[in-house]
């Protein structure tokens, strides 16, 4: 059998296998070892397993993983992030549609505090979409809204997706973070106009506040300003010294951690059960990511012994005749199709072996390319049949918000992903500037 067969049934085993529902890890992993087993026999096999564990272990930066988990975890069960969103009530109620684009900047400040999707999702959903439905904003606007701001977690620094795609590509996770963020803000401010103008036109997709419940003293207006900014000082407090080169990226994450448990105990807020369960879920969040990162050295390993990647290059390139810029598209469009029934990090972890160094192959950024990834994952997070947050939606909105409302709202906001998507691919500085100014000056 040709190394070019091995690897296509290699691949099609594991989608078989997360077809079943087997676990990303169990179904990546096993196909991994088995292969290996199989080429190399007992000792070749045995050394790749052990290898990529070695390798995992010995990643320091791995150990922002923890740091930034735990930190999202504190802010969000200590009911920090409530006070975000009442300074967004105060402040932006005036506006058309105010409180939409406030979810928005909520949705913006928890991807900077958490770094996943489902953070913001459960904040949102519990915080923002009853207060905006009791002040009879349009459902499927805010439930677009919703699933549009939580998609941010995943591009705003710290994103745990990209610390997953630095592993994988072996790629710096600072230059990463840093790439991700003027293409998420970008898209935040790109989701706020879309927004204010819908409600422009349409004003009663997002009525203003009554003046009565905007017409509060001043000195309370600024208590909860600072209050809700609370985060924002947090987030700096981490970011500055790294960006600055003060501190390196783990000691960066560990100041982060360390800022948002002194917040919640000045604040009262740091109870024995809201300490335990940040403690639970930083725990399991954490082990998830690592089991599936060395699901995915391993596969990878195996993929780089066969020469797979040579073999799709060739495809496309000589016997196809594609141009490289075709090639990236098609990629794109795979990660979409992927993404209706599969998660961010089952994605990664199935095509980053092939799709890795075939970008490098091409010629393109790789650190350009993890924004792209990143940003084409947050398309499918919101592509039905079976996108991630039309699911998580759905489970956490209200009897009277259907499915079929669910899946119209997010037609919008897909359509300025795509859009964001676009400009990102047609001016690559647009992620690259930043990495670029910040690590060329240190």
């Amino acid at each position: 059998m040709s190394y070019e067969m091995i690897a296509i049934l290699m691949f099609s085993t594991m989608m078989l296998m997360l077809f079943t529902g087997q676990r990303v890890f169990g179904a990546i992993g096993f196909v991994a070892v088995v292969a290996a087993l199989m080429l190399w026999g007992d000792k070749g096999g045995y050394d790749l397993g052990f290898s990529a564990a070695m390798k995992l272990m010995k990643w320091y930066p791995l150990l922002t993983l923890p740091m930034f988990i735990f930190m999202g975890y504190v802010l969000s069960e200590s009911r920090i992030a409530d006070d975000l969103y009442k300074m967004f009530h105060v402040w932006m109620g005036g506006l058309p549609g105010g409180l939409a684009v406030g979810t928005i900047g909520l949705m913006v400040l928890i991807s900077a505090m958490n770094g996943l999707s489902v953070a913001g999702m459960a904040i949102g959903a519990t915080i923002a979409l009853p207060e905006l439905l009791r002040r009879n904003y349009d459902k499927r606007m805010v439930t677009g809204v919703i699933q549009a701001g939580s998609s941010l977690g995943i591009l705003v620094p710290p994103s745990v997706v990209l610390v997953l795609y630095a592993m994988i590509a072996r790629q710096p996770v600072g230059q990463l973070w840093l790439a991700g963020v003027v293409p998420g803000l970008m898209m935040a401010a790109m989701f706020i106009l879309y927004i204010v103008l819908r409600c422009r036109i349409t004003p009663a997709l997002g009525p203003v506040l009554p003046p009565e419940e905007r017409d509060i003293p001043m000195k309370e207006k600024l208590r909860l300003l600072r209050a809700g900014l609370l985060p924002v000082f947090i987030f700096f407090t981490m970011m500055v010294p790294f960006v600055n080169g003060w501190t390196s990226l783990v000691e960066s994450s560990a100041i982060g951690a360390i800022a948002a448990f002194l917040a919640a105990v000045v604040k009262g807020r740091m109870t024995r059960e809201v300490f335990e369960n940040s403690v639970r879920n930083t725990l399991g969040v954490t082990a998830m990511f690592m089991w599936i990162i060395l699901a995915a050295l391993a596969f990878g390993s195996v993929f780089d012994g066969l020469g797979a990647v040579k073999a799709i290059e060739s495809l496309f390139t000589e016997r196809l005749g594609l141009s490289p810029w075709m090639i990236l598209i098609l990629m794109q469009l795979s990660f979409i199709v992927m993404g209706t029934f599969l998660d961010d990090t089952a994605m990664l972890v199935i095509v980053a072996p092939l799709y890795v160094p075939l970008v490098q192959a091409l010629g393109f950024d790789l650190i350009w390319y993890g924004v792209l990834y990143t940003i084409t994952t947050q398309i499918a997070y919101m592509t039905p049949p079976f996108g991630y947050n039309l699911f998580l939606m759905r489970a956490m909105a209200p009897p009277d918000i259907s499915l079929r409302d669910i899946y119209g709202s997010i037609v919008p906001f897909v359509l300025v992903m795509v859009l964001a998507l676009a400009v990102v691919m047609l001016f690559p500085e647009i992620a690259l500037w930043l990495p670029h100014a910040i690590y060329n000056n240190n």
